[in-house]
């Protein structure tokens, strides 16, 4: 008897455990899929691809940081827009 209740109790904490394992790979899952959404046109970036892009291409770029920052920006909208 004891052995048959333990056996249930054991199955029952099973089915509890893989449960929550189960919610958390999901929870896990959603925040991956949530996080970094892909671009929704055709050749265009998400904003953190285009930034970085926009980066490495006005890196060395001798002219002052407000240029750089005001050509940077438009940079980063043409290629979010898929006008690379």
């Amino acid at each position: 008897m004891i052995k048959m209740m333990s056996t249930v109790a054991m199955a029952g904490l099973m089915a509890f455990a893989v449960s929550g394992a189960s919610q958390a790979q999901e929870k896990t899952m959603r925040k991956v899929l949530n996080a970094n959404p892909p671009a929704k046109l055709q050749g265009s970036m998400t904003e953190a691809q285009a930034r970085k892009a926009c980066q490495m291409e006005m890196k060395g770029a001798r002219e002052s940081k407000s240029s750089i920052r005001t050509k940077t920006k438009f940079c980063i909208d043409q290629k979010m827009q898929g006008n690379s």
